[in-house]
């Protein structure tokens, strides 16, 4: 059974037309990963916070966006690959211009 037709036998069991029910999987790898990445995100935005630890935040945000990339693909949700694809490339490039 495909991931399209479980979600439309759950809205289908719903039977109602006002309420949503979230759809989205739980305690399964996706569910980890999408914690771990925010936690360290949140890091990330602490660093930046703190001031003066910008390759933790880079460090960070780099780990934790990598997580959220992976949960697009998991989910097969382009707007999340689109984003997080664009954001990891950009935070690996100014982590290679630090060092460089």
């Amino acid at each position: 059974m495909t991931y399209d037709k479980k979600l439309n036998d759950k809205i289908k069991e719903l039977n109602s037309t006002r309420v949503f029910k979230k759809i989205t999987p739980k305690y399964d790898l996706s569910w980890y990963v999408k914690w771990v990445s925010s936690v360290l995100i949140l890091l990330a935005v602490s660093s930046r916070a703190a001031g003066g630890l910008h390759m933790w935040d880079l460090g960070f945000s780099l780990v934790g966006t990598i997580g959220w990339l992976w949960v697009g693909i998991l989910w097969h949700d382009r707007a999340l690959i689109m984003l997080n694809g664009a954001l990891a490339t950009l935070l690996f490039t100014g982590i290679m211009k630090a060092f460089i």
